[in-house]
């Protein structure tokens, strides 16, 4: 019989892996959780992910799986008798995976000139973030989640940036909840639920590794 143990390679801080200790909290998935240093990964992660050698990693039944939004689907699929992720409705499923995929490729992007940029960029940067988390506020409009009444993939995609919202803000010279209060919100609202309360860092622990983090890149 194959092992059906399940372990998640991943780190404390990156968003990426949150999303998936949020789906299988979701899914009530027991699992083992191993920290990398992304700095000095580890031989199973680089066996593992051979191709970009990054982590989220899930592996189940010996079997391992990469990207964070690829390894909620399957998690979606896999344990489908309880908590679904996604719509039934093919058209509201598809439209589901399209946030997600825009807030994939534009939140962790943008907010990274924020702390790492100077001056225009960075000004560039604020904006464009800015401009996305009101987008983002649209499409939620008066739900209680991107989801309905229950959090999904856009949600799960979504709220572990609310430990980076501190950093966001710092490096910024912004206040999230001045320009999209909706959104915090929402995010606050989805710390409520368990699965993603014991799974978010406090936003001052992220901020503290953001400045070490400066500090080794020898950002002033």
């Amino acid at each position: 019989m194959a092992d059906e143990r399940v372990v998640l390679l991943g780190s404390w801080v990156s968003p990426f892996p949150m999303r998936v200790k949020i789906a299988l909290g979701e899914k009530g998935i027991e699992y083992e959780s191993r920290e990398e240093d992304v700095s000095n990964k580890s031989p199973l992660l680089l066996i593992t992910n051979p191709v970009h050698k990054k982590i989220p990693v899930l592996i189940h039944k010996g079997k391992p799986l990469c990207e964070s939004l690829i390894i909620v689907q399957y998690i979606d699929e896999v344990w489908n008798d309880k908590s679904p992720l996604l719509p039934s409705d093919p058209y509201h499923r598809a439209q589901a995976r399209f946030w997600a995929d825009f807030v994939d490729k534009k939140i962790h992007y943008i907010g990274r000139r924020l702390w790492t940029g100077t001056g225009e960029d960075q000004a560039a940067a604020r904006k464009e973030l800015i401009e996305c988390f009101k987008l983002l506020e649209a499409e939620l409009g008066e739900r209680t989640y991107f989801g309905g009444e229950n959090i999904g993939l856009v949600d799960i995609t979504l709220v572990p940036f609310y430990s980076w919202f501190y950093v966001f803000e710092t490096f910024g010279n912004f206040s999230v909840g001045a320009e999209c209060p909706k959104l915090v919100r929402w995010a606050k609202r989805c710390m409520e639920k368990e699965s993603v309360a014991k799974v978010l860092p406090d936003q001052n622990r992220v901020y503290d590794f953001i400045v070490e983090r400066r500090k080794k890149l020898g950002i002033a």
